[in-house]
């Protein structure tokens, strides 16, 4: 019998997983935040001008909320292989398999991808410089800022409230005019 494979969605896998999932759960990962800590050369930046996407940054205290998405069984090698292209198009992402609580108490295993902290794309950069670099930059899924307001406005929806993610979106509400 196989495991069943289940990925942790925190950023764009919330709102654009690349596939339909046979279940999605609330959940809850302890010990890392979301934060734009990623450099993306790829899909909402370019090598000469990078954006910034969202990476679990492993945090003392700090925790996560974001959805728990099954994978289809007969799914599972074809979703884990499209995910793996995505998400580890180079080396800022580290592959991990953690334990997150869903709303009802549960624990699930899942797949969560995660910061590289001593790789070249992570960064640590204040508010105001995310908010700058967001609203100027585009890769090859589209300017930076329509990540950043896709992932707020599909958070709000599930009522998984971010407010630093909701104040740096206002920002670049107001830095795009």
């Amino acid at each position: 019998m196989t495991e069943t494979l289940w990925i942790f969605g925190y950023g764009s896998l919330i709102w654009d997983p690349g596939f339909a999932p046979a279940e999605s759960r609330r959940a809850r990962l302890d010990g890392w935040a979301r934060s734009f800590c990623m450099r993306s050369i790829h899909f909402r930046g370019t090598s000469a001008a990078p954006g910034l996407v969202l990476a679990l940054d492993a945090a003392e205290g700090a925790s996560c909320t974001g959805l728990a998405l099954r994978v289809p069984e007969a799914q599972a090698e074809e979703v884990l292989a499209a995910i793996r292209a995505r998400e580890l198009v180079s080396d800022a992402y580290l592959e991990r398999r953690l334990t997150v609580t869903c709303e009802q108490g549960e624990q699930v295993s899942v797949l969560a991808y995660v910061i590289d902290p001593a790789g070249p794309q992570y960064c640590a950069l204040g508010a105001e410089e995310q908010a700058q670099i967001i609203a100027r930059a585009a890769g090859a899924r589209g300017p930076n800022r329509d990540y950043l307001w896709n992932t707020a406005q599909h958070l709000r929806a599930l009522g998984i409230p971010d407010p630093e993610l909701e104040a740096l979106a206002a920002r670049v509400r107001d830095l795009a005019g």
